[in-house]
């Protein structure tokens, strides 16, 4: 267990589920887990049990890629006799998946055929797996190898590898799509089950990413006697439970990538925004994460989150300062430790993702160099991470605003944006940034020399910057 870990509570410890057996965590929620065939070796699969127009069965959160090992698993966990710890003879009435990855999304035209159920999924997530599934320009093998090499990946043989790994990998995982599909929307209440669920939606990771929020169980009847008899329920009536996907995990961090269907986007920015929408989320609340083991401490590994991406940002901007920086000259800078074909795509993208950020906010100017490689270097009118530190503790002996930080925080609106392409909707500037700009100072560089000050008011405020 790392340091961050430790900060964690796991209730569970580390009790896992048999691979084809499921996990009760309550009366009414189990718990699977399948086998990956990557480093991240598993993915954590949630059965609820649920009844839809009369007809009593599960409700399965994600679906596992389409692996033989995993379509093995289901087999035994549908075959399992009643008290077995499968499905105990009751069919899945309805599959939400949280976002379109493989390992979330891949046998889920399996499954929805096999016990005739609809699958259910935010519109931004199932149009892409739509368009990935057959490969369409833009998410084909050649769009993927022009968007490796235009980040600096020059080697032939691995160029090839990223070609095929490009036109193969996802349809390998996710054969077939289900060929309709129940939308769900960001605020959406679902029951399921004795539960009321809120759909809260995120992206960076994916574009509509649907996390699952339920503040405590909502009992009837005979439901209330047959969930108090389960030992855990004393513990769990209450207690708010999150089924979070990918967006928040207890031991790495989620993959924020630029990909080459959507070579412009900023999914770093996007993500910490999306995580500290859980916020609102009750303190004591129990996670349900993709990979890892059930924890809680939600509120500890938001923060934790956010200093991870902040460390990263400086670690690339401190490259960009000593040479204009390709994505995969960054790639060695965040990744330290020998990489695959597999991880290279998710590296690179990652590397990209965090250089974006930077791009975005001002802080680096972006050009293609005579291989025509996308580079990044620190922009002439931005302001250094040590000037800015240095003029916060020459005037209080505070620390400076946090990129990370700026990234989140609101963002100018419509009409000032024109100067700051990419920056997203917000307030108009105030305070030293409208006076600047009302001087004659361009917009960005008024924006860029407003922070110091900006930080300094977080801080007098007793507010984290």
């Amino acid at each position: 267990m790392n340091l961050l870990e430790a900060q964690l509570h796991y209730p569970w410890d580390t009790t896992l589920p048999e691979i084809g057996r499921r996990l009760d965590l309550t009366a009414d929620l189990a718990w699977l887990r399948m086998p990956l065939p990557f480093a991240l070796d598993h993915i954590n699969l949630w059965l609820l049990r649920d009844c839809i127009e009369g007809q009593e069965g599960w409700t399965l959160v994600d679906c596992g890629a389409s692996t033989d090992a995993i379509r093995e698993a289901w087999e035994q966990l549908i075959a399992a006799a009643p008290g077995q710890q499968g499905l105990d003879g009751l069919p899945i009435v309805r599959i939400i998946c949280t976002h379109m990855h493989p390992d979330h999304l891949g046998l889920a035209a399996m499954l929805a055929k096999r016990f005739a159920c609809s699958l259910w999924m935010t519109v931004g997530e199932y149009g892409l797996c739509r368009v990935l599934s057959q490969a369409l320009p833009g998410a084909d093998g050649e769009s993927a190898f022009e968007h490796y090499r235009s980040h600096g990946v020059m080697d032939a043989e691995k160029l090839a590898q990223l070609r095929k790994h490009g036109a193969f990998s996802f349809r390998s995982l996710v054969p077939e799509v289900p060929s309709r599909f129940r939308r769900i929307r960001d605020g959406e209440v679902l029951r399921i089950g004795n539960r009321n669920w809120q759909v809260i939606t995120g992206s960076g990771h994916s574009p509509e990413h649907a996390s699952l929020y339920s503040e405590s169980l909502a009992f009837e009847g005979e439901t209330l006697s047959q969930a108090l008899a389960h030992p855990q329920s004393d513990r769990l009536m209450g207690q708010p439970i999150l089924i979070s996907g990918d967006m928040v995990l207890p031991r790495i961090s989620t993959n924020t990538s630029v990909w080459e269907i959507e070579p412009e986007s900023n999914p770093v920015q996007w993500f910490v925004e999306g995580i500290s929408r859980f916020r609102r989320c009750k303190a004591e609340t129990l996670v349900l994460p993709s990979h890892g083991k059930p924890f809680e401490g939600l509120h500890t590994r938001i923060e934790q989150l956010r200093n991870h991406h902040a460390e990263r940002l400086d670690e690339v901007r401190r490259a960009c300062e000593q040479a204009d920086c390709s994505a995969m000259d960054i790639v060695p800078v965040m990744f330290r430790r020998p990489l695959d074909t597999h991880q290279i795509s998710f590296a690179l993208g990652e590397a990209l993702g965090h250089l974006h950020a930077l791009w975005y906010a001002g802080e680096l100017t972006r050009y293609r160099d005579q291989q025509q490689v996308f580079r990044f270097r620190p922009s002439s009118g931005s302001v250094s991470r040590a000037s800015v530190a240095g003029e916060a503790q020459a005037a209080q002996s505070q620390p400076a605003l946090s990129s990370l930080t700026a990234l989140a925080r609101p963002l100018p609106s419509p009409c000032w944006r024109r100067a700051m392409p990419g920056l997203g909707e917000g307030s108009e500037p105030r305070g030293r940034t409208r006076a600047l700009v009302t001087s004659g100072v361009p917009v960005r560089a008024a924006w860029q020399q407003s922070r110091p000050r900006r930080s300094e008011s977080l801080v007098k405020a007793g507010r984290s910057p």
